[in-house]
């Protein structure tokens, strides 16, 4: 199912929905410039929902768009540990929920 060619098809989207597509477009765009936020930190935190989604197309442009603002492999890896911190912390938090009050 997961195939970057896949993303060629985005076009369809902007022929079948241009007004909503260019909005999406704009706000992607926007989202991600540099601001009171680096655009490098914009990008890692982008890498660390990615893998907390499970996205690959999220992952594998996230890391691209990190890398080409300057993410390290040390940036990378500990960012890949703050998303997995995370969602460890989620089970671990849910798990209460298996206990009845006392």
């Amino acid at each position: 199912m997961y195939d970057m060619k896949n993303l060629s098809r985005i076009s369809d989207l902007e022929a079948n929905s241009p007004k909503g597509m260019d909005a999406f477009w704009q706000f992607d765009r926007a989202a991600f410039e540099e601001g009171a936020v680096s655009a490098l930190t914009k990008q890692l935190a982008a890498v660390a929902v990615a893998l907390t989604t499970q996205c690959p197309y999220c992952i594998e442009l996230h890391v691209k768009a990190a890398r080409e603002a300057g993410a390290t492999d040390a940036q990378l890896s500990e960012i890949a540990l703050v998303a997995a911190a995370i969602r460890a912390g989620g089970a671990i938090t849910h798990a209460t929920h298996m206990f009845d009050a006392k």
